[in-house]
């Protein structure tokens, strides 16, 4: 059995950043979706703009806002506008195929990489 990645929504920009959560990133729905993540599920999110890892999970956000928003004590590690990258894994025995977004500025769907 190994980790290998399931999914990825790659260069995303932070819109929010609400240290008075509990916890999470909240993620546009409609992105949820595309990169077949699930809400609850756990991810890995790494900034590109300040190097940054933690992980953390999904909270599903309004469809077509573009939100993508750190929660909690994420909220000091990750700012609003930071471009980051999400992934998730999957414990398998088996080679498998990421299903890979790239997103623009505004969080927009572009194609599947």
């Amino acid at each position: 059995m190994r980790w290998v990645l399931r999914s990825k929504i790659h260069k995303a920009r932070v819109t929010e950043a609400n240290l008075a959560y509990v916890g999470s990133i909240t993620i546009d729905e409609n992105l949820i979706r595309k990169a077949g993540f699930w809400p609850g599920e756990k991810v890995l999110v790494v900034s590109n703009t300040s190097g940054a890892r933690l992980e953390t999970y999904i909270i599903a956000g309004k469809g077509g806002s573009g939100i993508i928003c750190m929660n909690g004590a994420a909220a000091h590690l990750i700012k609003t506008g930071e471009e980051i990258i999400i992934m998730g894994f999957e414990l398998t025995d088996k080679p498998t195929k990421p299903k890979n977004i790239l997103v623009d500025k505004k969080n927009n769907f572009v194609k599947f990489l």
